[in-house]
């Protein structure tokens, strides 16, 4: 056997660890001392229901609880909640083992070979200088030569998010599954996890190589960049979060930031503008990460174009 095909086998389930939110059965530890984030949050209505669309941070600190009293209204409002992707699906290690299948390169060839000279040597930096903590993920160079650039470019950015103390056992998304469930209400997503993977690993190696470059120019400028997006989160700040995380890759990489966010953001307004247009009154708390709702491209605009009512939820703003 092929000695890569070899330790494939052998990493396979070590690398799922990685992906394997087990925020379920992760508790909350609060800090009643710090205020609560400002939230992200917009309410768009039609005559007789509404949707309230929550920009999230997939991975938080212990200090982000509690939420704003916003967002337990719009909570305590929604008959349905729904993420990108189902919580029972995000919380599942079938998932990861799932993503981490598809990555996995098939003909015998090594990650560098997709790389450019420039792109090899700065992963190959990055991989010396993490070497603990990709130990910790039962992670070695050699494992990471197995897989597709994208999911190289998504273990880079797991791992520089982790080492700024963000946790995805703490992530929004899992924290109001966890609510949800115990609140007894309905929960879908947006999309599956099979639609997830597809969407990333169908991407042309030419957006890879770009997902990649990003992951590695973002760890270049170290947790201050990772911790200037947290606190813009924190603080509701929409035109930092803008400017930092969409205005300069729309301008780098169209094509990537179209497959990233565009289309996405375009299949999920449909499927919101059909329940706002469904009869009755059953409202939904809908949460996603912060990028998909911001700007000209994100949902919350795209949906007042098509002449919704839509105000922005903030009772900390008003102070500010």
């Amino acid at each position: 056997m092929h000695p890569i095909r070899r330790l494939s086998t052998r990493a396979l389930r070590r690398v799922v660890a990685a992906f394997v939110l087990v925020a379920f059965a992760a508790a909350v530890h609060a800090d009643a001392t710090r205020e609560p984030p400002v939230p992200l949050l917009w309410k768009v209505s039609d005559d007789d229901n509404a949707v309230y669309l929550l920009g999230s941070f997939h991975l938080l600190k212990p200090d982000d609880y509690p939420l704003s009293r916003d967002i337990d209204t719009a909570l305590a409002d929604a008959d349905v909640v729904m993420f990108e992707i189902p919580p029972e699906e995000l919380g599942s290690p079938a998932l990861g083992m799932r993503m981490a299948q598809a990555a996995m390169r098939s003909d015998g060839t090594l990650l560098d070979s997709d790389l450019p000279e420039e792109t090899r040597a700065a992963l190959a930096r990055w991989m010396e200088g993490n070497a603990t903590h990709l130990q910790a993920l039962q992670l070695t160079p050699q494992a990471m030569q197995m897989f597709e650039p994208w999911f190289a470019g998504l273990m880079v950015a797991v791992v520089e998010m982790g080492k700024a103390g963000l946790d995805p056992a703490l992530g929004l998304d899992m924290h109001l599954a966890r609510r949800a469930t115990q609140a007894g209400k309905s929960m879908g997503g947006l999309e599956t996890g099979t639609e997830q993977i597809a969407f990333l690993d169908g991407m042309a190696l030419e957006e890879q190589v770009q997902f990649l470059q990003e992951a590695l120019a973002g760890a270049e400028l170290g947790s201050e960049e990772i911790e200037k997006l947290h606190a813009a989160w924190r603080n509701g700040d929409v035109d930092t979060l803008w400017a930092s995380m969409a205005v300069e890759m729309r301008e780098r990489f169209p094509g990537l930031y179209r497959r990233i966010n565009v289309a996405r953001n375009d299949a999920w307004v449909e499927r919101l503008d059909a329940r706002l247009r469904s009869p009755g009154t059953e409202d939904t708390l809908v949460v996603v990460g912060a990028l998909h709702l911001l700007g000209e491209d994100g949902v919350v605009e795209k949906l007042r174009a098509r002449g919704y009512e839509v105000e922005r939820i903030c009772s900390a703003c008003a102070t500010r």
